[in-house]
């Protein structure tokens, strides 16, 4: 199946599919449909492969995946000629295991790099879309893929005097190329995520002095970060099968086992053996001790306790156990932040906030008000800064749609399609776009679940659609209205039996102020989606509407 193969259709495409963006998601899409027989042209603004890991490269970025999770799982070749150093990859390494994935596939001679895309237009006519690029060219193509990311967006506030600050401005998700020195400078730190608990330490082993701008303390797990012998490596290969088996049966899609159901009817004891040997494992693995904990109350307030009481033991000073500890809402019901032990003094987030040359101030109870030329104004102090780090995260899951303009049917814009909340069908296709896919868009449960498994399962199911519409006579593929509306009522409804929505969080675009909250990933958890895919396919694709352009020719 592709562009030239005869008797389909009589308007000739300049490639079967168009795949925007070169992550895990893209890099897996190209080839992935490439080798099914279509021919493919990648589009990355960036002049390399990587997606986030590419822009997010500022000192001590580090996934919170287990190592030897994050990588593709088809190609048991490609597998047994990499191996990552930690247990959990810096920045870095993760580039250079996508360049290396890219080459071993053969698929960067598909990609145009330094190419943004302007536009994306369907042809109802032709059953094709026109795909607009920056550099004035316009490619036609059957098919369009966005694996565009779920932070790839940087949001940036909008602090007055923005422009008028007179030291250098840096925002973690755009970190420059070059080295960036903080040495003997005052720097402040705008944000305590998962960026800001990472960047922390790096800053203040060079710093003079470091201002932390909190707004919302974190429950922060250790990650228990570890070099990775070859030995291990080779273990977790050998098992590799059965473990990625053994993720595509949990919420999470994490081969972790959950101690037990519930914490409801255990003793304060068993609940503090429980998690303290949990608390040693570090990482996800703590977040799946008790199997209800994003959905029972009780349990997860008995987590949190545990959680305080580990930071309470971390300090002397009330005034930082206070300003430290996270109240009012459920741990994980936001991103959970790991704590790494992330400079050569062997500091992590907690001991950086001890030391005597950084600050914390809370900016919850005083508000950053406006940069000045000097630094920063809250409601109460001016702080002199010589640099200010934005850690202030990504309008998530939506945000990279909005860089380009997407006309489908009728003239409809996505942006007109998404005014109040994003409308998906398994968070993949989108009503009045059709032969337009998306990988971990909205409405599927990439952000909250192990993504790589997500992506390889999203890209499949895409193709075999494409292929049971082309070997059943339609070249244009369109959801039907009803199934994006059956999505949009089951994933709020799923979402609100959860612990989720408790939480003001980027997971319902609570951070950009006036996006809609609406809860944005699939809450079902792995196996439930994966399930709803399968029976999807199974039934004959029976919530989308599969036919012929007007374009379509049939040989005799």
């Amino acid at each position: 199946m592709s562009a030239s193969s005869p008797g389909t259709r009589s308007d000739p495409v300049d490639t079967d599919a168009v795949v925007v963006g070169a992550g895990f998601a893209g890099i897996y899409a190209i080839y992935h449909l490439r080798e099914q027989g279509l021919s493919v042209r990648g589009i990355e603004r960036a002049d390399d492969v990587g997606g986030t890991w590419y822009y997010n490269r500022y000192p001590g970025a580090r996934c919170d995946t287990e190592s030897h999770l994050y990588q593709y799982q088809f190609s048991d070749a490609l597998r047994s000629e990499w191996q990552y150093s930690e247990r959990y990859p810096e920045q870095g390494e993760i580039l250079e295991y996508l360049r290396f994935a890219s080459e071993f596939l053969g698929v960067r001679d598909e990609i145009s790099f330094r190419t943004e895309v302007e536009s994306l237009r369907f042809d109802p006519s032709s059953g094709t879309w026109a795909v607009s690029t920056d550099d004035g060219a316009v490619t036609t193509s059957r098919y369009v893929v966005l694996a565009l990311g779920f932070l790839s967006e940087p949001y940036v506030p909008e602090f007055d005097g923005m422009d008028g600050f007179d030291g250098e401005l840096y925002h973690t998700a755009t970190w420059p190329r070059e080295e960036v020195s903080f040495r003997e400078q005052s720097v402040g730190l705008v944000g305590t995520g998962s960026s800001g608990i990472q960047i922390a330490p790096r800053i203040a082993e060079d710093a003079e002095r470091l201002t932390v701008y909190q707004r919302t303390p974190n429950y922060i797990v250790p990650a228990n970060n570890h070099p990775v012998s070859d030995a291990a490596w080779e273990a977790w290969n050998d098992g590799f099968a059965e473990t990625w088996e053994q993720a595509k049966t949990t919420d999470s899609g994490f081969p972790y086992e959950s101690d037990l159901p519930s914490a409801e009817g255990l003793s304060d004891a068993e609940v503090e053996h429980i998690l303290e040997k949990r608390w040693r494992m570090g990482g996800f693995k703590f977040l799946t001790a008790f199997e209800d904990l994003l959905s029972n109350r009780a349990t997860n307030e008995r987590v949190c306790e545990f959680i305080r009481s580990k930071i309470a033991q971390r300090f002397d000073d009330p005034e930082l156990i206070d300003a430290l500890r996270p109240e009012g809402y459920p741990y994980a019901a936001k991103r959970p932040p790991l704590n790494y032990e992330n400079n050569r003094y062997g500091w992590d987030f907690y001991e950086t906030i001890k030391q005597p040359h950084v600050e914390l101030v809370d900016v919850d109870e005083a508000p950053i008000q406006r940069l000045t030329p000097e630094g920063i104004a809250t409601a109460d102090s001016e702080y002199a800064h010589d640099a200010i780090v934005l850690a202030t995260g990504f309008d998530a899951v939506t945000g990279s749609y909005n860089n380009m303009e997407i006309v489908g049917t009728g003239g409809t814009t996505l942006e007109s399609k998404w005014g109040s909340r994003p409308r998906t069908y398994l968070g993949m296709v989108i009503d009045e776009f059709p032969n337009m896919f998306m990988i971990s868009g909205p409405q599927s449960p990439s952000p909250i679940t192990n993504q790589v498994l997500c992506i390889e399962n999203q890209v499949e199911w895409i193709y075999d659609l494409i292929e049971y519409a082309e070997e059943n006579g339609g070249d244009v593929i369109e959801v039907e209205r009803e199934s994006v509306e059956y999505w949009i009522e089951h994933t709020s409804d799923v979402a609100d039996r959860t612990l989720y929505t408790d939480a003001e969080s980027w997971y319902q675009g609570d951070n950009v102020p006036g996006k809609p909250s609406v809860f944005l990933p699939y809450p079902g958890g792995y196996p439930a989606f994966a399930s709803k895919l399968e029976a999807e396919a199974a039934g004959g694709y029976q919530g989308f509407a599969i036919r012929d352009s007007p374009a379509r020719v049939r040989s005799e």
